[in-house]
């Protein structure tokens, strides 16, 4: 039996909030989620970007945290999550539900099966090891991936787009999980492409279970190693300033550098 838990990741508090049930995940919230937890720069997850959009990451995370944490589950993303949108988690049992805005529009579809856990330190392991694992597909996995294929993303337009994702794991008596990469794949069909990166999710060095997230890449073109090579660079400065800032933020004023 299912249902919908008042506890979870007690640490996920400080990414939303409630509105008559309702969950509102704003723009300056969604966009620390991204980079300070799941490590996650996509330009999409900027406050100020014009096709802002809630990271997926921060999506899954609570369902887990209101649902709990099944053997197996499954999460298929519709639509990306925009500004000011107020998203309806449903009170249910059912083993298959969707999250979806005040006009019906789905964004995720949620699908579980066998036992499920509630427990707190587990919950919020399995998200911090998952986010971490899935924030940085780019570049460390994605970049390479692409290049072993001699495609690439089109630099000036990039779009990588969350599909799904889902796990299986055998138990759910461990702790401290820790999710691996194991194989990826991309499958090229013209300018797009459909990659599968594979984990294993492993506990006190054994394996406890297995998945995949899938990501479409659109607007794929032939490999140009300077110009991939020039978006990387870029793309990890902007990460070490913003980290360098906050860092500087949260440094006492009477610490010495």
């Amino acid at each position: 039996m299912f249902i919908l838990s008042n506890g979870g990741a007690m640490f996920l508090k400080e990414f939303y909030s409630t509105d008559n049930g309702r969950v509102l995940i704003d723009a300056d919230q969604a966009s620390r989620f991204a980079k300070e937890v799941a490590g996650d720069f996509n330009p999409l997850h900027d406050a100020d970007a014009k096709r802002f959009c809630v990271p997926g990451d921060l999506l899954f995370s609570l369902v887990l945290e209101k649902f709990g944490l099944s053997r197996n589950m499954e999460f298929i993303f519709s639509g990306m999550v925009g500004r000011d949108i107020l998203l309806n988690f449903p009170e249910t049992d059912a083993p298959a539900f969707d999250i979806r805005d005040d006009n019906g529009k789905a964004y995720l579809l949620v699908e579980r099966s066998g036992e499920t856990s509630f427990d707190e330190s587990l919950i919020e392991s399995f998200i911090r090891s998952y986010v971490a694992y899935s924030g940085p597909n780019f570049p460390y996995v994605l970049v390479p991936l692409m290049a072993g294929h001699n495609v690439m993303i089109n630099t000036e337009r990039p779009l990588v787009i969350y599909e799904s994702m889902s796990f299986d794991l055998e138990r759910l008596d461990f702790s401290c999980p820790v999710l691996e990469p194991s194989e990826t794949t991309l499958k090229v069909n013209g300018r797009r492409g459909d990659a599968l990166l594979h984990f294993s999710v492993n506990a006190a060095g054994e394996a406890v279970g297995r998945g995949f997230k899938k990501l479409v890449i659109s607007g794929i073109r032939e490999y140009d190693k300077p110009a991939i090579d020039s978006f990387v660079e870029n793309y990890l400065a902007r990460m070490e300033l913003y980290r360098a800032g906050v860092q500087g933020v949260r440094q006492p004023a009477n610490s010495i550098p």
